[in-house]
């Protein structure tokens, strides 16, 4: 039997920010791992193999802040990625930072994936149209920043 819900208040649940960018973001993950069937990848680490190119070599704290992602979180993803052979994470530094680089075999990984990328994101695209698209990847970037700003608010002086 299940549990009675009927004492909780739950108006407004339905517009909350997080249930409808995880709903959505689940969707479109969905979409690109679909994708990405068959190449070796799924699209959260194509994600993560892409900020490495576009950044290498890169400190796994720039790479956790471009991407959103927590260092503990990001650190697992990039053992995994490692022991795949797709990436090289350098020891500690001087100034106590490690950098994340792409091998060969992440740069060949890459190269075979990014045109099954490239269809599904020209498939969305022309689904929502371009102009939509730009507008909201627009707003996403800002909706980004303004929930990063209220992780920590400013104290009041």
């Amino acid at each position: 039997m299940p549990a009675d819900t009927s004492q909780l208040d739950l108006t407004g649940v339905a517009s909350c920010a997080s249930f409808n960018f995880r709903r959505t973001a689940r969707a479109v993950t969905r979409l690109y791992d679909l994708a990405f069937n068959g190449s070796g990848i799924r699209s959260t680490q194509f994600t993560i193999l892409i900020g490495v190119a576009k950044t290498q070599p890169t400190p796994i704290g720039a790479l956790s802040d471009l991407l959103i992602i927590d260092r503990t979180t990001l650190t697992r993803s990039l053992r995994l990625l490692k022991n795949q052979g797709l990436l090289d994470v350098s020891p500690r530094s001087t100034k106590r930072q490690r950098f994340v680089t792409l091998t060969q075999k992440g740069v060949q990984l890459l190269a075979r994936s990014i045109p099954a990328w490239r269809q599904a994101q020209n498939s969305f695209v022309a689904a929502v149209g371009a102009d939509y698209w730009r507008d909201l990847r627009s707003q996403l970037e800002k909706l980004a920043h303004v929930a990063i700003s209220l992780e920590n608010p400013a104290q009041p002086k």
